[in-house]
Protein backbone atom coordinates (compact mmCIF):
# COMPACT_ATOMS: atom_id res chain seq x y z
CA UNK A 1 0.00 0.00 0.00
CA UNK A 2 3.05 2.41 1.10
CA UNK A 3 4.67 1.17 -2.82
CA UNK A 4 0.74 2.49 -4.06
CA UNK A 5 0.77 5.43 -2.48
CA UNK A 6 3.99 6.80 -3.68
CA UNK A 7 3.16 6.39 -6.98
CA UNK A 8 0.29 7.79 -6.71
CA UNK A 9 1.88 10.96 -5.08
CA UNK A 10 4.30 11.15 -8.08
CA UNK A 11 1.70 10.92 -10.46
CA UNK A 12 -0.72 13.14 -8.88
CA UNK A 13 2.32 15.89 -8.43
CA UNK A 14 3.14 15.31 -12.24
CA UNK A 15 -0.53 15.93 -12.80
CA UNK A 16 -1.17 19.17 -11.12
CA UNK A 17 2.20 20.37 -12.13
CA UNK A 18 0.56 20.33 -15.77
CA UNK A 19 -2.42 21.79 -14.49
CA UNK A 20 -0.31 24.59 -13.13
CA UNK A 21 1.79 25.29 -16.36
CA UNK A 22 -1.66 25.22 -18.10
CA UNK A 23 -3.35 27.81 -15.85
CA UNK A 24 0.21 30.41 -16.31
CA UNK A 25 0.40 29.72 -19.70
CA UNK A 26 -3.44 31.01 -19.97
CA UNK A 27 -2.65 33.74 -17.57
CA UNK A 28 -0.10 34.99 -19.64
CA UNK A 29 -2.04 34.77 -22.85
CA UNK A 30 -4.99 36.92 -21.61
CA UNK A 31 -1.99 38.91 -20.65
CA UNK A 32 -0.61 39.42 -24.12
CA UNK A 33 -3.55 39.85 -25.41
CA UNK A 34 -4.94 42.60 -23.20
CA UNK A 35 -1.37 44.41 -23.81
CA UNK A 36 -1.87 43.91 -27.89
CA UNK A 37 -5.47 45.63 -27.31
CA UNK A 38 -4.16 48.45 -24.97
CA UNK A 39 -1.33 49.09 -27.26
CA UNK A 40 -3.90 49.26 -30.27
CA UNK A 41 -6.07 51.75 -28.78
CA UNK A 42 -2.80 54.21 -27.50
CA UNK A 43 -1.48 54.15 -31.21
CA UNK A 44 -5.30 54.91 -32.60
CA UNK A 45 -5.91 58.01 -30.05
CA UNK A 46 -2.14 59.38 -31.24
CA UNK A 47 -2.88 58.78 -34.29
CA UNK A 48 -6.35 60.56 -33.73
CA UNK A 49 -4.52 63.95 -32.14
CA UNK A 50 -1.72 64.27 -34.29
CA UNK A 51 -4.21 64.26 -37.47
CA UNK A 52 -6.27 66.82 -35.87
CA UNK A 53 -2.99 68.98 -35.14
CA UNK A 54 -1.80 68.82 -38.65
CA UNK A 55 -5.36 69.85 -39.68
CA UNK A 56 -5.21 72.30 -37.63
CA UNK A 57 -1.14 73.30 -38.55
CA UNK A 58 -2.08 73.55 -42.20
CA UNK A 59 -5.01 76.22 -41.24
CA UNK A 60 -2.53 78.15 -39.57
CA UNK A 61 -0.20 78.02 -42.23
CA UNK A 62 -2.63 79.31 -44.89
CA UNK A 63 -3.31 82.16 -42.69
CA UNK A 64 0.22 83.03 -42.07
CA UNK A 65 0.49 83.59 -45.82
CA UNK A 66 -2.67 85.27 -46.76
CA UNK A 67 -1.87 87.58 -43.85
CA UNK A 68 1.51 88.14 -45.11
CA UNK A 69 0.67 88.98 -48.94
CA UNK A 70 -1.97 91.51 -46.46
CA UNK A 71 0.56 93.40 -45.24
CA UNK A 72 3.20 93.77 -48.33
CA UNK A 73 0.07 95.49 -50.03
CA UNK A 74 -0.36 97.64 -46.80
CA UNK A 75 3.15 98.91 -46.99
CA UNK A 76 2.82 99.47 -50.71
CA UNK A 77 -0.38 101.65 -50.05
CA UNK A 78 1.58 103.87 -47.68
CA UNK A 79 3.39 105.27 -50.86
CA UNK A 80 0.29 106.74 -52.21
CA UNK A 81 0.15 110.40 -52.71
CA UNK A 82 -3.03 111.65 -53.98
CA UNK A 83 -5.60 111.27 -50.62
CA UNK A 84 -8.60 110.08 -52.58
CA UNK A 85 -6.61 106.85 -53.95
CA UNK A 86 -4.68 105.89 -50.76
CA UNK A 87 -8.60 106.35 -48.77
CA UNK A 88 -9.88 103.84 -51.53
CA UNK A 89 -6.67 101.53 -51.03
CA UNK A 90 -7.04 102.36 -47.06
CA UNK A 91 -10.59 101.00 -47.52
CA UNK A 92 -9.74 97.71 -49.70
CA UNK A 93 -6.99 96.84 -47.11
CA UNK A 94 -9.40 97.42 -44.08
CA UNK A 95 -11.92 95.22 -45.71
CA UNK A 96 -9.19 92.64 -46.86
CA UNK A 97 -8.58 92.48 -42.84
CA UNK A 98 -12.05 92.34 -41.87
CA UNK A 99 -12.39 88.99 -44.48
CA UNK A 100 -9.12 87.81 -43.76
CA UNK A 101 -9.32 84.25 -42.45
CA UNK A 102 -5.92 84.42 -39.86
CA UNK A 103 -8.69 86.42 -37.65
CA UNK A 104 -11.22 83.93 -38.00
CA UNK A 105 -8.83 80.72 -36.58
CA UNK A 106 -8.37 79.69 -33.37
CA UNK A 107 -4.35 79.59 -32.34
CA UNK A 108 -5.27 77.46 -29.24
CA UNK A 109 -4.48 73.49 -30.33
CA UNK A 110 -7.75 71.90 -30.86
CA UNK A 111 -6.75 68.45 -28.45
CA UNK A 112 -4.57 68.41 -25.77
CA UNK A 113 -0.68 66.57 -26.19
CA UNK A 114 -1.88 64.56 -23.04
CA UNK A 115 -1.97 60.79 -22.83
CA UNK A 116 -2.57 60.25 -18.94
CA UNK A 117 -6.43 59.17 -19.88
CA UNK A 118 -4.83 55.73 -21.35
CA UNK A 119 -2.32 55.04 -18.28
CA UNK A 120 -3.10 51.98 -16.16
CA UNK A 121 -2.93 51.38 -12.90
CA UNK A 122 -1.89 47.36 -11.97
CA UNK A 123 -1.62 47.88 -8.49
CA UNK A 124 -4.43 46.21 -7.68
CA UNK A 125 -3.86 43.00 -10.36
CA UNK A 126 -0.66 42.96 -8.69
CA UNK A 127 -1.73 42.75 -5.31
CA UNK A 128 -3.66 39.96 -6.65
CA UNK A 129 -1.52 38.41 -8.33
CA UNK A 130 1.32 38.40 -5.32
CA UNK A 131 -1.79 36.89 -3.03
CA UNK A 132 -2.41 34.33 -5.62
CA UNK A 133 -2.34 30.92 -3.62
CA UNK A 134 -3.67 27.08 -4.13
CA UNK A 135 -7.04 26.64 -4.23
CA UNK A 136 -8.79 26.01 -0.44
CA UNK A 137 -8.92 22.48 -0.25
CA UNK A 138 -12.27 20.94 1.31
CA UNK A 139 -11.21 19.22 4.57
CA UNK A 140 -11.49 14.99 4.72
CA UNK A 141 -15.01 14.11 5.80
CA UNK A 142 -15.85 12.12 8.81
CA UNK A 143 -18.03 9.09 8.45
CA UNK A 144 -19.95 8.64 11.42
CA UNK A 145 -19.97 4.78 11.84
CA UNK A 146 -22.80 5.28 14.82
CA UNK A 147 -25.25 6.52 12.76
CA UNK A 148 -24.58 3.76 9.43
CA UNK A 149 -27.30 1.14 8.87
CA UNK A 150 -27.08 -1.90 7.58
CA UNK A 151 -30.70 -3.44 7.33
CA UNK A 152 -33.09 -4.67 4.03
CA UNK A 153 -30.18 -5.40 1.21
CA UNK A 154 -29.48 -1.67 1.69
CA UNK A 155 -26.91 0.93 3.51
CA UNK A 156 -26.96 4.12 4.54
CA UNK A 157 -23.67 5.66 5.32
CA UNK A 158 -23.24 8.59 7.41
CA UNK A 159 -20.19 11.44 7.89
CA UNK A 160 -20.13 14.92 8.83
CA UNK A 161 -17.71 17.32 8.23
CA UNK A 162 -14.77 18.30 11.37
CA UNK A 163 -15.31 21.96 11.20
CA UNK A 164 -18.32 24.08 9.74
CA UNK A 165 -17.31 24.66 5.54
CA UNK A 166 -19.86 26.89 3.76
CA UNK A 167 -17.79 26.09 0.24
CA UNK A 168 -19.02 22.82 -0.10
CA UNK A 169 -20.84 21.97 -2.91
CA UNK A 170 -21.90 18.74 -3.17
CA UNK A 171 -20.14 14.84 -1.56
CA UNK A 172 -18.61 11.75 -3.64
CA UNK A 173 -19.16 8.74 -2.35
CA UNK A 174 -17.47 5.61 -3.20
CA UNK A 175 -17.92 2.05 -1.75
CA UNK A 176 -16.49 -1.55 -2.83
CA UNK A 177 -17.28 -5.47 -2.07
CA UNK A 178 -14.78 -7.35 -0.17
CA UNK A 179 -14.00 -10.19 2.45
CA UNK A 180 -11.32 -8.70 4.03
CA UNK A 181 -12.13 -6.77 7.72
CA UNK A 182 -10.21 -3.28 8.39
CA UNK A 183 -8.58 -1.13 6.28
CA UNK A 184 -9.10 -1.67 2.53
CA UNK A 185 -6.27 -3.34 0.59
CA UNK A 186 -4.85 -2.58 -2.26
CA UNK A 187 -3.91 -5.85 -3.96
CA UNK A 188 -6.77 -8.29 -5.29
CA UNK A 189 -9.51 -5.95 -4.42
CA UNK A 190 -12.41 -5.27 -6.40
CA UNK A 191 -12.26 -1.39 -8.40
CA UNK A 192 -14.36 1.32 -6.31
CA UNK A 193 -17.93 2.39 -7.41
CA UNK A 194 -18.57 5.49 -7.25
CA UNK A 195 -21.58 7.83 -6.62
CA UNK A 196 -21.64 11.61 -7.23
CA UNK A 197 -23.01 14.68 -6.54
CA UNK A 198 -24.60 14.13 -3.00
CA UNK A 199 -26.07 17.17 -1.68
CA UNK A 200 -26.51 15.35 1.75
CA UNK A 201 -24.37 13.94 4.91
CA UNK A 202 -25.38 10.65 4.25
CA UNK A 203 -26.35 8.32 1.23
CA UNK A 204 -28.82 5.36 1.24
CA UNK A 205 -27.44 2.66 -1.23
CA UNK A 206 -30.63 0.06 -2.29
CA UNK A 207 -31.13 -3.07 -3.78
CA UNK A 208 -27.58 -4.79 -2.74
CA UNK A 209 -26.67 -8.58 -2.81
CA UNK A 210 -24.82 -9.35 0.02
CA UNK A 211 -22.46 -11.76 -1.33
CA UNK A 212 -19.11 -10.41 0.71
CA UNK A 213 -18.95 -10.27 4.35
CA UNK A 214 -17.63 -6.56 4.26
CA UNK A 215 -18.07 -3.17 2.28
CA UNK A 216 -15.69 -0.49 2.38
CA UNK A 217 -16.60 3.18 2.29
CA UNK A 218 -15.08 6.44 1.95
CA UNK A 219 -16.45 10.09 1.12
CA UNK A 220 -14.44 13.31 -0.38
CA UNK A 221 -15.93 16.67 0.08
CA UNK A 222 -16.14 18.93 -3.20
CA UNK A 223 -16.66 23.06 -3.45
CA UNK A 224 -17.05 24.57 -6.64
CA UNK A 225 -13.17 23.92 -7.86
CA UNK A 226 -11.90 21.26 -6.11
CA UNK A 227 -12.36 18.26 -4.48
CA UNK A 228 -10.80 17.43 -1.25
CA UNK A 229 -9.09 14.17 0.58
CA UNK A 230 -11.48 11.09 0.73
CA UNK A 231 -12.12 10.35 4.50
CA UNK A 232 -10.59 7.67 6.53
CA UNK A 233 -12.29 4.18 4.69
CA UNK A 234 -14.86 2.49 6.87
CA UNK A 235 -15.70 -1.32 6.91
CA UNK A 236 -19.34 -2.10 7.72
CA UNK A 237 -20.11 -5.91 7.51
CA UNK A 238 -22.96 -7.45 5.14
CA UNK A 239 -22.97 -10.89 6.56
CA UNK A 240 -25.74 -12.62 5.18
CA UNK A 241 -26.58 -16.31 4.22
CA UNK A 242 -25.68 -17.12 1.13
CA UNK A 243 -25.97 -20.54 -0.02
CA UNK A 244 -26.83 -22.73 -3.45
CA UNK A 245 -28.83 -25.72 -3.90
CA UNK A 246 -27.20 -28.76 -3.87
CA UNK A 247 -27.64 -31.02 -7.17
CA UNK A 248 -26.41 -33.89 -5.51
CA UNK A 249 -29.07 -34.00 -3.04
CA UNK A 250 -32.17 -33.57 -5.57
CA UNK A 251 -34.42 -35.96 -7.11
CA UNK A 252 -33.74 -37.64 -10.26
CA UNK A 253 -36.66 -35.48 -11.58
CA UNK A 254 -35.39 -32.31 -10.73
CA UNK A 255 -32.98 -30.01 -12.96
CA UNK A 256 -30.59 -27.91 -10.49
CA UNK A 257 -28.89 -25.01 -11.06
CA UNK A 258 -27.35 -22.79 -8.16
CA UNK A 259 -30.34 -20.69 -6.89
CA UNK A 260 -32.78 -22.27 -9.61
CA UNK A 261 -34.87 -25.60 -9.65
CA UNK A 262 -37.17 -27.29 -12.14
CA UNK A 263 -39.15 -30.40 -11.95
CA UNK A 264 -38.26 -32.28 -15.07
CA UNK A 265 -40.35 -35.68 -15.53
CA UNK A 266 -37.86 -36.98 -19.01
CA UNK A 267 -36.22 -38.18 -15.10
CA UNK A 268 -33.00 -36.68 -16.46
CA UNK A 269 -32.55 -39.30 -19.06
CA UNK A 270 -29.31 -38.28 -21.27
CA UNK A 271 -28.06 -35.82 -19.19
CA UNK A 272 -25.37 -35.35 -17.24
CA UNK A 273 -24.91 -33.75 -13.89
CA UNK A 274 -21.71 -32.20 -12.05
CA UNK A 275 -20.14 -34.24 -9.28
CA UNK A 276 -19.94 -32.34 -6.15
CA UNK A 277 -20.15 -28.67 -5.88
CA UNK A 278 -17.84 -28.06 -9.70
CA UNK A 279 -21.01 -26.56 -10.68
CA UNK A 280 -20.94 -23.89 -7.92
CA UNK A 281 -19.29 -21.19 -9.94
CA UNK A 282 -19.59 -17.70 -8.33
CA UNK A 283 -22.77 -17.51 -6.62
CA UNK A 284 -24.03 -15.41 -9.03
CA UNK A 285 -27.68 -16.13 -10.21
CA UNK A 286 -27.78 -18.18 -13.54
CA UNK A 287 -28.31 -17.18 -17.04
CA UNK A 288 -32.10 -17.23 -17.95
CA UNK A 289 -33.68 -18.33 -20.93
CA UNK A 290 -37.32 -18.86 -22.04
CA UNK A 291 -39.12 -22.06 -20.41
CA UNK A 292 -41.01 -23.54 -23.64
CA UNK A 293 -43.98 -24.45 -21.43
CA UNK A 294 -45.01 -21.23 -19.54
CA UNK A 295 -43.37 -18.46 -21.22
CA UNK A 296 -41.61 -17.64 -17.85
CA UNK A 297 -37.44 -17.82 -17.17
CA UNK A 298 -35.42 -20.86 -16.35
CA UNK A 299 -32.19 -21.21 -16.03
CA UNK A 300 -29.38 -21.83 -18.69
CA UNK A 301 -27.49 -24.54 -18.55
CA UNK A 302 -23.89 -25.00 -17.67
CA UNK A 303 -21.57 -26.91 -19.32
CA UNK A 304 -20.66 -30.41 -17.74
CA UNK A 305 -17.19 -31.39 -16.57
CA UNK A 306 -15.42 -34.50 -17.95
CA UNK A 307 -15.28 -36.53 -14.59
CA UNK A 308 -19.22 -35.56 -14.16
CA UNK A 309 -21.33 -39.20 -13.05
CA UNK A 310 -24.40 -40.29 -14.97
CA UNK A 311 -27.48 -37.80 -13.76
CA UNK A 312 -29.42 -41.25 -12.95
CA UNK A 313 -26.64 -42.55 -10.07
CA UNK A 314 -28.55 -39.49 -7.71
CA UNK A 315 -30.40 -41.10 -4.93
CA UNK A 316 -30.64 -38.94 -2.11
CA UNK A 317 -34.33 -38.62 -2.94
CA UNK A 318 -36.75 -40.63 -4.89
CA UNK A 319 -40.02 -41.91 -5.12
CA UNK A 320 -42.66 -38.80 -4.80
CA UNK A 321 -40.26 -37.32 -2.42
CA UNK A 322 -38.96 -34.39 -5.22
CA UNK A 323 -36.87 -32.58 -3.19
CA UNK A 324 -33.40 -30.56 -3.31
CA UNK A 325 -31.53 -29.19 -0.09
CA UNK A 326 -29.30 -26.13 0.11
CA UNK A 327 -25.31 -26.63 0.04
CA UNK A 328 -24.86 -24.86 3.87
CA UNK A 329 -26.24 -25.86 6.98
CA UNK A 330 -27.26 -23.62 9.19
CA UNK A 331 -26.30 -23.91 12.38
CA UNK A 332 -26.33 -20.68 14.42
CA UNK A 333 -27.54 -17.05 14.36
CA UNK A 334 -30.54 -15.31 12.10
CA UNK A 335 -30.98 -16.08 8.37
CA UNK A 336 -33.33 -15.09 5.82
CA UNK A 337 -33.66 -16.07 2.07
CA UNK A 338 -36.87 -15.85 -0.23
CA UNK A 339 -37.90 -18.09 -2.45
CA UNK A 340 -40.19 -17.06 -6.16
CA UNK A 341 -42.51 -20.17 -7.94
CA UNK A 342 -42.95 -20.43 -11.25
CA UNK A 343 -46.74 -19.18 -12.17
CA UNK A 344 -47.85 -22.87 -13.51
CA UNK A 345 -45.81 -24.49 -10.97
CA UNK A 346 -48.70 -26.80 -9.52
CA UNK A 347 -47.47 -27.98 -6.31
CA UNK A 348 -44.13 -27.32 -3.91
CA UNK A 349 -42.92 -27.04 0.03
CA UNK A 350 -40.56 -24.66 1.08
CA UNK A 351 -38.82 -24.88 4.78
CA UNK A 352 -35.97 -26.58 6.77
CA UNK A 353 -35.05 -29.88 7.44
CA UNK A 354 -32.24 -32.08 9.11
CA UNK A 355 -29.25 -33.96 7.48
CA UNK A 356 -31.21 -36.48 8.61
CA UNK A 357 -34.27 -36.55 5.71
CA UNK A 358 -34.73 -39.62 4.50
CA UNK A 359 -34.42 -40.70 0.89
CA UNK A 360 -38.31 -41.13 1.00
CA UNK A 361 -39.20 -38.48 3.03
CA UNK A 362 -41.18 -35.32 1.81
CA UNK A 363 -41.00 -32.02 3.96
CA UNK A 364 -43.11 -31.21 6.77
CA UNK A 365 -44.28 -35.10 7.06
CA UNK A 366 -41.28 -35.85 9.49
CA UNK A 367 -40.29 -34.43 12.95
CA UNK A 368 -37.26 -33.53 11.13
CA UNK A 369 -38.52 -31.07 8.57
CA UNK A 370 -40.39 -27.99 8.97
CA UNK A 371 -42.25 -26.40 5.54
CA UNK A 372 -45.36 -24.46 4.10
CA UNK A 373 -46.96 -26.02 1.29
CA UNK A 374 -48.34 -24.78 -1.77
CA UNK A 375 -50.52 -27.06 -4.05
CA UNK A 376 -52.67 -25.75 -7.15
CA UNK A 377 -53.46 -28.85 -8.12
CA UNK A 378 -57.92 -28.84 -9.22
CA UNK A 379 -58.08 -26.14 -6.37
CA UNK A 380 -55.34 -23.84 -4.19
CA UNK A 381 -54.39 -25.25 -0.61
CA UNK A 382 -51.82 -23.46 1.26
CA UNK A 383 -50.91 -24.97 4.95
CA UNK A 384 -47.81 -25.35 7.14
CA UNK A 385 -46.40 -28.86 7.95
CA UNK A 386 -44.21 -30.67 10.47
CA UNK A 387 -44.30 -33.86 11.81
CA UNK A 388 -47.33 -35.44 9.07
CA UNK A 389 -49.60 -32.82 10.55
CA UNK A 390 -51.18 -29.91 8.80
CA UNK A 391 -52.33 -26.71 9.33
CA UNK A 392 -54.84 -25.06 6.63
CA UNK A 393 -53.60 -21.03 6.19
CA UNK A 394 -57.07 -19.11 5.24
CA UNK A 395 -55.08 -16.51 3.70
CA UNK A 396 -54.25 -16.08 0.26
CA UNK A 397 -50.23 -17.81 -1.09
CA UNK A 398 -47.96 -14.87 -2.43
CA UNK A 399 -45.80 -15.70 -5.45
CA UNK A 400 -43.00 -14.69 -3.20
CA UNK A 401 -42.07 -16.32 -0.11
CA UNK A 402 -39.40 -14.93 2.96
CA UNK A 403 -38.27 -17.26 5.30
CA UNK A 404 -36.41 -16.36 8.62
CA UNK A 405 -34.54 -18.93 10.14
CA UNK A 406 -33.64 -18.21 14.26
CA UNK A 407 -31.65 -20.89 15.00
CA UNK A 408 -30.54 -19.79 18.39
CA UNK A 409 -34.13 -18.48 19.08
CA UNK A 410 -35.52 -21.82 18.04
CA UNK A 411 -37.90 -20.30 15.41
CA UNK A 412 -38.69 -20.59 12.09
CA UNK A 413 -41.12 -18.11 10.15
CA UNK A 414 -42.77 -17.37 6.69
CA UNK A 415 -43.68 -14.24 5.41
CA UNK A 416 -45.06 -12.76 2.56
CA UNK A 417 -41.81 -11.62 0.47
CA UNK A 418 -43.81 -8.54 -0.88
CA UNK A 419 -45.54 -7.01 1.97
CA UNK A 420 -43.63 -8.66 4.78
CA UNK A 421 -47.27 -10.11 6.01
CA UNK A 422 -46.75 -12.95 8.69
CA UNK A 423 -47.86 -16.12 7.09
CA UNK A 424 -46.39 -18.94 10.10
CA UNK A 425 -44.38 -19.52 12.71
CA UNK A 426 -42.93 -23.03 13.93
CA UNK A 427 -41.24 -22.77 17.41
CA UNK A 428 -38.86 -25.68 18.42
CA UNK A 429 -35.51 -26.50 20.06
CA UNK A 430 -33.76 -27.45 17.06
CA UNK A 431 -30.98 -30.01 18.22
CA UNK A 432 -29.57 -30.95 14.65
CA UNK A 433 -28.16 -28.04 11.94
CA UNK A 434 -30.82 -27.54 9.08
CA UNK A 435 -30.48 -27.02 5.77
CA UNK A 436 -33.36 -25.04 3.96
CA UNK A 437 -35.39 -27.80 1.42
CA UNK A 438 -37.33 -27.07 -1.33
CA UNK A 439 -40.00 -29.84 -3.15
CA UNK A 440 -41.22 -28.98 -6.71
CA UNK A 441 -43.62 -30.61 -8.55
CA UNK A 442 -44.36 -29.21 -12.22
CA UNK A 443 -42.94 -26.32 -12.15
CA UNK A 444 -40.02 -23.92 -10.97
CA UNK A 445 -38.03 -22.30 -7.85
CA UNK A 446 -36.07 -19.57 -7.93
CA UNK A 447 -34.07 -18.80 -4.68
CA UNK A 448 -32.83 -15.27 -3.62
CA UNK A 449 -29.98 -15.49 -1.06
CA UNK A 450 -27.53 -13.03 0.47
CA UNK A 451 -30.18 -11.42 1.85
CA UNK A 452 -30.25 -8.90 5.35
CA UNK A 453 -33.05 -10.03 7.62
CA UNK A 454 -35.86 -7.01 6.56
CA UNK A 455 -36.54 -4.44 9.41
CA UNK A 456 -40.13 -5.39 9.05
CA UNK A 457 -39.39 -8.42 10.12
CA UNK A 458 -37.87 -8.09 13.21
CA UNK A 459 -40.11 -5.34 13.67
CA UNK A 460 -43.11 -8.50 13.62
CA UNK A 461 -40.60 -10.50 15.78
CA UNK A 462 -41.07 -7.79 18.66
CA UNK A 463 -44.27 -8.34 18.26
CA UNK A 464 -46.13 -10.93 20.22
CA UNK A 465 -49.06 -9.52 19.18
CA UNK A 466 -47.63 -9.91 15.31
CA UNK A 467 -46.69 -13.80 16.04
CA UNK A 468 -50.19 -14.55 17.38
CA UNK A 469 -51.77 -13.95 14.09
CA UNK A 470 -52.32 -17.51 13.47
CA UNK A 471 -52.51 -20.04 16.76
CA UNK A 472 -52.09 -23.69 17.21
CA UNK A 473 -49.93 -26.16 17.25
CA UNK A 474 -48.14 -29.33 15.36
CA UNK A 475 -47.44 -31.93 17.44
CA UNK A 476 -44.93 -30.26 20.20
CA UNK A 477 -44.23 -27.20 17.83
CA UNK A 478 -46.28 -24.16 18.73
CA UNK A 479 -46.89 -21.66 15.95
Amino acid sequence: MLNHTIKNVQANSSNVMTELDEEFDGLYSILDEMKGTMTNTIQQEEARKIQALQNQLSQCSNALESSEELLELAAQSLDIKDPVEFSKAARQIKDRVTMASAFRISLKPKVSDSMTHLMVDFSLERRILQALKFLPVPKAPEIDLAACLVADNCVTVSWRMPEEDNRIDHFVLEYRKTNFDGLPRVKDEQCWELVDYIKATEYTLLGLKFDTKYMNFRVQACNKAVAGEYSDPVTLETKAFVFNLDNTSSHLNLKVEDTYVEWDPTGGKGQEKIKGKENKGSGQNPVLKSNKRSGTPSPKRTSFSSRSLMRGSRDRFTGESYTVLGDTAIESGQHYWEVRAQKDCKSYSVGVAYKNLGKFDQLGKTNSSWCIHINNWLQTTFSAKHNNKARTLDIPAPDRIGVYCDFDGGQLTFYNANSKQLLYTFRTKFTQPLLPGFMVWCGGLTLSTGLQVPSAVKTLQKSENGLSGSSGSLNNVTQ
